[in-house]
């Protein structure tokens, strides 16, 4: 059994090719981390299975050199075919009690999306790792989110024991707001991913994120 990658989920970008198509997400990667990103999640929603394992490989050796975790989108069979730090599912993907049991014995991080308390309360049932709760607010990166507000966030880190990381269109103009509500991170896309400089949008998101918790 390997031993689960420590969870530093401070500043957790989230890759998004299909809303950046002109970015070369590898080198965006680098130079997120260098900016001070703490982990990375991939998600490729409309590619085939090669094309996503071709571009998974080529990040994770990114990671690994820096010693990040890479986090798999929905994708169960890509995570393990790439051995990634982990998997993260949303409510409407493989149901984490069934995704953590495939997991079991291979010390991988399991996140989950929720937004509500009782979707957080029941993730960690099912043996989630961590908590994405969002959308705090509004997005371009994602369609059909649900609205969370920071009342809603601030009950979602008080119900569970595991970290909370808030996403949804969070940059570095609104990030402060977060301020008092008890999450462990933030997760971006455009915050970093739209910026010409992903290594100084990082660096600057980073400031504030570090301050509010």
């Amino acid at each position: 059994m390997k031993g689960k990658a420590a969870i530093d989920c401070t500043l957790y970008l989230v890759t998004d090719r299909e809303l950046f198509p002109r970015i070369r997400i590898a080198e965006a990667v680098v130079q997120a981390i260098l900016g001070g990103v703490t982990m990375v999640q991939l998600r490729e929603k409309n590619v085939s299975s090669r094309d996503f394992y071709t571009v998974a490989m080529e990040i994770k050796e990114i990671t690994d050199r820096y010693n990040v975790p890479l986090i798999i989108n929905d994708r169960l069979d890509i995570a393990l075919a790439i051995d990634a730090a982990g998997l993260h599912v949303g409510q409407d993907d493989l149901p984490a009690r069934v995704a953590r049991k495939q997991l079991s014995g291979t010390g991988k991080i399991l996140g989950v999306s929720a937004a509500t308390v009782a979707e957080a309360l029941q993730a960690q049932v099912d043996g989630a790792d961590y908590i994405g709760a969002g959308s705090v607010f509004t997005t371009d990166t994602k369609k059909d989110v649900r609205p969370l507000s920071l009342e809603l966030l601030k009950k979602i880190k008080q119900a569970v024991t595991i970290p909370v990381v808030a996403i949804g269109g969070i940059n570095e103009n609104n990030a402060g707001l977060l301020q008092g509500t008890g999450i462990d991170g933030i997760a971006v896309v455009a915050a970093i991913l739209g910026k010409k400089d992903a290594r100084k949008a990082a660096e600057e998101v980073k400031k504030i994120v570090t301050f509010i918790h």
